[in-house]
């Protein structure tokens, strides 16, 4: 699928790393130096599209880690998702927990972080701290990962010490992990409970993870975790039901989103909105699913005990209807 790499390394590290993929030569980019830009960039753009079809064969993994992932976070209804790794691929995980809440209105204390280096290292690269494995054990049990929780642990070359170390006692400690790599038979593959491989072969700059590795991994942390909050009854086909409306552009979707589901004028759903906010007394994750249920026509005490009952799932309400 990808060009042939060729391994450039000599003596003892070309037998340590002659099986990983990610350390190799890529022989398509010799001369690269010499290329007119556009080509570059045309072949550039052919290896970021060949790295995301590279997660086709993943996705049946992808699913099942995502479903285990949703069983375990709702029915503790308190684990949080950790994000483990070093360099790129802690970035990766930061930037998709961080988005967790204001997309899914999923708790911010129930996102987590184990990185390689402490929070200084999402700006600037910390030497030696991805092969620092006593770091990653105090990071672990510092955060008091427990049965409760689901582990992401990304690592291109799925070697890097710190993140196989963070992710076998994240899974020592009860948590489910799913380990992210792109070299296969890998130690953080077969430390995880759920591996996931994606094959994307040489970097087009050899070793830069942050191109083909990392345009995968981002893709594949993406889904996984959308389908994660999907499962969770975070989306509505294909609508953030979760929301937390927090400015103009937000509170104009949230509109939207109502209307929609609730098949009502934006003007119902503008004044539902604010009702299910003075309820539930200011910005939450459930204001949007009660305006809904409010247009209609439930009770504000209906409403919130269907919601509860139904652990915040909308379509097993709706399915009600009429009688609701």
């Amino acid at each position: 699928m990808f060009p042939g790499p060729v391994c450039v390394l000599n003596g003892f590290m070309s037998l340590l790393r002659e099986k990983i993929a990610t350390e190799c030569y890529n022989d398509h980019y010799q001369g690269v130096d010499q290329w007119p830009l556009r080509r570059m960039i045309d072949s550039l753009l052919d290896d970021q599209t060949r790295s995301l079809q590279a997660i086709r064969a993943a996705v049946p993994m992808l699913a099942d880690a995502a479903e285990e992932a949703a069983r375990r976070l709702e029915s503790t209804n308190k684990g949080r998702i950790i994000y483990a790794g070093a360099g790129t691929s802690i970035r990766i995980g930061v930037q998709d927990g961080t988005e967790l809440t204001p997309t899914f209105g999923w708790p911010s204390h129930r996102v987590a972080h184990v990185i390689a280096g402490g929070d200084g290292a999402l700006c600037r690269a910390i030497e030696n701290a991805e092969d620092n494995t006593t770091d990653a054990l105090t990071r672990v049990k510092e955060l008091n990962i427990g049965v409760a929780d689901v582990c992401i642990a990304a690592a291109a070359s799925g070697i890097t010490p710190f993140t196989v170390a963070a992710c076998r006692a994240a899974r020592e400690a009860g948590a489910l992990t799913i380990g992210i790599a792109s070299n296969p038979q890998s130690a953080l593959l077969t430390v995880a409970e759920f591996p996931v491989f994606i094959n994307t072969g040489a970097e087009p700059v050899s070793g830069s993870t942050r191109m083909n590795a990392g345009t995968a991994q981002k893709a594949a942390i993406n889904m996984l975790s959308t389908a994660i909050m999907t499962r969770l009854g975070r989306v509505h086909d294909g609508l953030m039901v979760n929301l937390i409306p927090t400015n103009e552009k937000l509170r104009r979707r949230a509109v939207t989103i109502v209307t929609t589901i609730a098949d009502c004028p934006e003007a119902v759903a503008a004044r539902t909105l604010v009702e299910a906010q003075k309820i539930y007394g200011g910005l939450t994750e459930n204001n949007i699913k009660l305006a809904i249920l409010l247009a209609k026509g439930l009770s504000a005490d209906a409403a919130r005990t269907l919601l509860t009952t139904h652990r915040g799932h909308l379509r097993p309400i709706l399915a009600m209807a009429p009688y609701i």
